[in-house]
């Protein structure tokens, strides 16, 4: 079943191999998704499976959307995740997508929001090297100069600055499954992922690509 899975981040822990090694992992609630809609060549121009994922409150939804889980029967979700296959006759509206669609030593892509880490400076934000830390020197974390000043007069887009740090979306690849707990809809990577609990995750086979619809 060539898609992917939406979840939350619960936290970090370690397992052990059958030799004793201590392997890092990060736990998974993922699932169970419900499958909100079914796209053909003939309806859409392409093939894609759109899958929902986290309660809502009703009036948290506008009526459009609605109408659009209606068709499936599903409850009101929060999160809508859109994923290309060739073979969208493998799904009907409406039917639950589970962690078991994933198997262990399985390599998967993993996208998050990272954590943020508010305003940050040079050092921190961009690993730039500070000034000297002499009792003369004025310049420990300062920025130094920023560019010629007449010509052209102003900093050009993309410079590397102080600004806000993380809070954006990051995506780790080829992560290794190491368990699946279909009982309790877990699933255990081998490993960090972005995010701190709680935060959305999207849970996709290594080589597949998924487009964000939510």
């Amino acid at each position: 079943m060539s898609v992917g899975l939406l979840g939350t981040k619960l936290g970090m822990t370690q397992v052990f191999d059958e030799s004793g090694k201590a392997i890092p992992v990060t736990v998974i609630q993922a699932g169970p998704c419900r499958v909100t809609q079914v796209k053909t060549v003939e309806t859409d121009g392409y093939t894609a499976v759109q899958i929902g994922f986290g309660e809502a409150r009703e009036k948290a939804l506008t009526k459009p959307e609605l109408g659009h889980l209606t068709k499936s029967e599903a409850p009101p979700l929060r999160y809508l995740q859109e994923y290309r296959t060739d073979s969208p006759d493998d799904f009907s509206l409406g039917q639950e997508v589970k962690v078991d669609i994933f198997t262990a030593n399985q390599q998967v892509d993993v996208s998050g929001k990272s954590i943020g880490r508010g305003f940050a400076g040079y050092q921190k934000r961009h690993n730039f090297r500070r000034g000297p830390m002499a009792h003369g020197s004025k310049n420990h974390r300062l920025p130094g100069s920023t560019g010629a000043g007449t010509t052209p007069g102003r900093i050009y887009p993309g410079k590397k600055m102080a600004g806000r740090m993380g809070g954006v979306k990051t995506t780790v690849r080829k992560l290794t499954v190491v368990q699946i707990d279909g009982d309790r809809n877990l699933i255990l990577l081998k490993g960090s992922v972005p995010g701190k609990p709680g935060t959305l995750i999207n849970i996709t086979p290594a080589n597949l690509v998924g487009a964000a619809k939510s």
